[in-house]
């Protein structure tokens, strides 16, 4: 039987960021794998900049999660330090480059947010995963750097409360979480009057005749020292599948 390790995401605030270019970072409605597999990195203690562990966690694992409650989207405006527009010059690297020029100037931007949203989230091992799922569950019960959602502005508002389980597919891995999950989470989800409803998995994963479309997102680690993400194919499934499915 396969075997999950499931854990909640919930925040006041959350930050599920699509692809930012510009003065507009608008959000999704559901976290992206990059943001997924930073959060476990935080919690093994994996620095930033060590790129060979976070393309490992990436390519280990597969994901799945069930949007419990998408929250309501909000935006919010800060300001932010960037070089004056110049055509002539090609476009800087990094943020860091950016920070070290010698003018800057302020621009608004626009950053959308999610409150109160609510997510499940299942992994499983595949060929090669670099920690098996106890080492996971170890580290995001006790983790090095502080958990957030997004931006570190959003800290989260439930324990993460990972749990290992064998079912036969990702949504019964959801089912049995939920069955087990922990009073506080109970009684927000009685609050926000969650539902479990869709669930968006990897697609090379999903064998069911459950999947309704297949999503891209530009969310699969490429380059963690270089912020490059690749496409990945989201296959969305609306009911649980009776097949035999991940």
């Amino acid at each position: 039987m396969p075997r999950y390790l499931v854990f909640t995401l919930h925040a006041s605030l959350a930050a599920f960021g699509g692809v930012a270019v510009g003065e507009r970072r608008p959000g999704w409605d559901r976290p992206g794998r990059s943001a997924v597999f930073g959060l476990i990195a935080g919690a093994l203690g994996i620095d930033r900049t060590e790129e060979a562990a976070h393309l490992a966690l990436d390519r280990g694992y597969g994901l799945a999660i069930r949007s419990d409650a998408a929250g309501r989207m909000l935006a919010d405006y800060h300001t932010a330090q960037v070089p004056p527009a110049d055509r002539r010059r090609p476009r800087l690297p990094t943020r860091a480059a950016e920070l070290a020029e010698a003018k800057l100037e302020t621009v608004l931007t626009r950053r959308e947010y999610r409150s109160d949203a609510l997510h499940l989230i299942a992994l499983w091992e595949r060929a090669g995963a670099p920690h098996s799922l106890e080492v996971l569950d170890a580290a995001l019960r006790a983790p090095t750097y502080v958990p957030y959602i997004g931006r570190k502005s959003c800290p989260l508002a439930l324990p993460l409360a990972p749990l290992v389980i064998g079912a036969d597919h990702a949504p019964a891995a959801f089912a049995a979480r939920e069955a087990a999950a922990p009073a506080p989470e109970q009684c927000l989800r009685r609050t926000l009057r969650a539902t479990s409803g869709w669930v968006a998995m990897d697609a090379e994963d999903a064998d069911s005749p459950q999947v309704q479309r297949i999503e891209q997102r530009r969310d699969r680690l490429s380059s963690r020292a270089r912020w490059q993400f690749a496409l990945r194919a989201e296959a969305i499934l609306r009911t649980p599948p009776t097949g035999d499915g991940a």
